[in-house]
């Protein structure tokens, strides 16, 4: 699951999960110190938040180096979901040990709450990933698309076509997609080793067509997703959505949202190397 509606949005899961447990977490730390230690307490959990969360994009960026070094301001383009999870996790915890040792009243309170507060995020986790698991959505072999140019219609798996993949989804009227497409352009051009699908969402020919002339946009591969059926199916409520399939047809990640030029060339990498 990528993204769930709140009213007339779609929220990414993975901050949403991450913001809800610290928060649940903060809450019981200020609960269970003693009356005078309690903003004590629930400010040592939410440093300890900013601090992971600083510790996780810096570890990130120092990975993939190079391919932030072109575009520099993509550093603090935080919706790309540039992330380090154990980065992010020792710079937690060290900042708690830290904590613990200089305020032995916060010590008991602040560890039980962190450890509630991984609890609840572990079985968010699972749970998005039951989810994910189940049969309640459609198969990605039941998404019929049709091709932009011929008309002829495939279904994702033959799409794929057994090559490292990405597909994005998008739509004319959706101003993230435009905003990211030059750089998607860009990789279909510069990276041939690996295949760029384009999956509109519900659009007609036409519209789609007049938009990529106006915006000058030289795509290939383009298909039309009528009924909106691969959105459902990967468990994405909104977008932009870019998917990334290793040669098998196995997805190997996901994104929601906005994705920048350097966090794109990072999955890309990995896309060419998968583990």
């Amino acid at each position: 699951m990528l993204s769930v509606s709140v009213g007339p949005l779609a929220v990414p899961v993975a901050p949403l999960l991450v913001l809800s447990s610290a928060w649940v977490a903060a809450s019981l730390a200020g609960r269970l110190a003693p009356q005078d230690w309690r903003v004590k307490a629930e400010s040592s959990l939410w440093n300890a938040l900013w601090l992971g969360l600083l510790a996780a994009r810096v570890g990130y960026v120092l990975q993939y180096t190079s391919a932030y070094a072109a575009t520099p301001w993509a550093l603090i383009d935080l919706r790309d979901g540039g992330w380090s999870f154990m980065t992010g996790l020792l710079a937690s915890s060290l900042w708690l040990l830290w904590q613990a040792r200089r305020w032995p009243m916060v010590r008991r309170p602040a560890g039980q709450a962190a450890l509630a507060g991984l609890a609840l995020w572990s079985a968010g986790s699972v749970a998005v990933w039951l989810v994910d698991q189940g049969d309640a959505r459609p198969s990605l072999s039941a998404v019929v698309l049709a091709d932009l140019q011929s008309g002829q219609t495939r279904s994702l798996p033959d799409v794929l076509a057994g090559k490292p993949t990405v597909v994005n989804l998008w739509a004319t009227w959706c101003g993230p997609c435009r905003s990211e497409m030059p750089d998607l352009a860009a990789a279909q051009r510069q990276t041939p080793d690996i295949q760029f699908v384009f999956v509109n969402q519900g659009e007609s020919a036409q519209v789609i067509q007049a938009y990529l002339q106006r915006s000058g946009l030289n795509l290939g591969n383009v298909w039309i997703d009528a009924s909106r059926a691969l959105g459902p199916a990967v468990g994405s409520k909104g977008v932009p959505t870019t998917l990334f399939f290793d040669a098998r047809g196995q997805r190997v990640d996901a994104h929601f949202g906005v994705i920048n030029a350097a966090a794109l060339q990072a999955r890309l990498r990995n896309l060419r190397s998968p583990k």
